[in-house]
């Protein structure tokens, strides 16, 4: 049992310098620095004259104390644990093996998190998220997969403490849905969630199959930052096919029951945007516009096009051999993603929003094709 304890000092020690390197990484004195700078601001007497930009800064200030806050505790962990382990030597005191160890393993998992968090360093990775479902062709199984990955991406959102906000959802034909947009908002949503964008590929014994055929179909999921409006993106009038119509869906009391929903069509593109869950008409149509705004941002950045007016709007099929994961239920249970390799046998727990892996793992890919 010293051996252990002797192990575990050891990598505690080692940990102190991987510690204070994140540190460096992560800015932590920047933030701290920054919060303080915003927060007095917040002391202004006309600080409250503009209610969403004072939202936003109050916001920022949470997300910079919860990082410096975060990484201070781990810091007073460590030493904590490694008092406690240095005593246990000294006092052969066996009962507190379990403990050291646990922390130990605590502190390490907790710091190769945070050095994922480092790899956040894209100029849009700290955004707000907007990510949208579509099924591919396959009717109502297909319907049902667009569904399931909502579900996904709502619990992993919820579990890791972002504020998941409903946008616009449209019932499929028996189950499921033909469409649905959330917002994640907070920290780094975009940065981790941009790992998700692509085609998935569900195989499984299809419930809406009497027969218990197996069925392969297919979803995208459809991952974007929510840009600050700074008017680089001019929408024209001529451009736009508005239309409201009353909502429907998953939205239960949070969507409301009136023709205030809206629904915009940008037609040199083809793009579609929809909002249904805010409270007039007039506010869906701002929330629709700030998304098709961020879809024409995001097509002009990723092509790398000089002018609004060079997108096409040309999209991928949602089908095979365009897939990023593929899901498989039956004959056997494995989540596995095409590009890193990355795969999990706990089909349950993935489709619960336990994705970290993923995420991680192609994070880790992109910032080594970087280097």
């Amino acid at each position: 049992m010293i051996v252990a304890l002797e192990e575990a000092k050891r990598k505690l020690t080692e940990l102190r310098g991987v510690l204070t390197e994140l540190g460096s990484q992560l800015r932590i004195e920047e933030a701290r620095e920054r919060a303080s700078d915003l927060e007095r601001e917040t002391m202004v007497q006309d600080f409250w004259a503009d209610a969403e930009k004072s939202s936003k800064k109050l916001q920022e200030i949470k997300q910079l104390k919860d990082k410096v806050s975060g990484y201070e505790e781990l810091t007073a962990r460590l030493e904590d644990a490694y008092a406690l382990c240095e005593m246990a030597i000294e006092a052969s005191d066996e009962d507190s093996v379990e403990e050291v160890l646990g922390e130990t393993q605590y502190i390490e998992e907790e710091a190769e998190k945070k050095r994922i968090e480092v790899l956040l360093s894209g100029p849009y990775d700290k955004n707000n998220a907007i990510v949208s479902f579509h099924p591919g062709a396959g009717g109502t199984e297909a319907q049902d997969w667009a569904s399931m990955l909502y579900r996904l991406y709502t619990r992993w959102g919820e579990r890791h403490g972002f504020n998941v906000k409903l946008v616009d959802w449209l019932d499929g034909d028996e189950a499921g849905i033909k469409s649905a947009t959330i917002m994640v908002e907070g920290l780094n949503a975009y940065g981790y969630l941009k790992s998700e964008n692509g085609v998935h590929r569900l195989v499984r014994v299809s419930p809406f199959d009497a027969s218990g055929r197996r069925h392969t179909s297919f979803s995208s999921v459809e991952v974007m930052p929510e840009f600050e409006d700074d008017n680089t993106i001019v929408l024209r009038d001529e451009d736009l096919d508005i239309t409201a119509h009353r909502s429907s869906g998953a939205g239960g009391q949070h969507i409301n029951k009136t023709d205030s929903a809206i629904r915009i069509v940008h037609k040199p593109t083809g793009i579609v945007v929809g909002c249904q869950t805010e409270r007039s008409q007039l506010q869906n149509k701002e929330t629709a516009l700030k998304m098709l705004k961020a879809k024409l941002m995001e097509i002009k950045l990723r092509e790398k096009l000089d002018r609004i007016e060079d997108i096409q709007g040309n999209k991928a099929n949602i089908e095979w051999g365009s897939q990023i994961r593929s899901y498989v239920f039956m004959p056997y249970t494995l989540a596995k993603d095409t590009r890193t390799g990355y795969e999990d046998g706990n089909i349950d727990a993935v489709m619960d929003g336990e994705i970290d892996g993923f995420i991680n793992a192609y994070l880790k890919m992109i910032s080594k094709n970087e280097q």
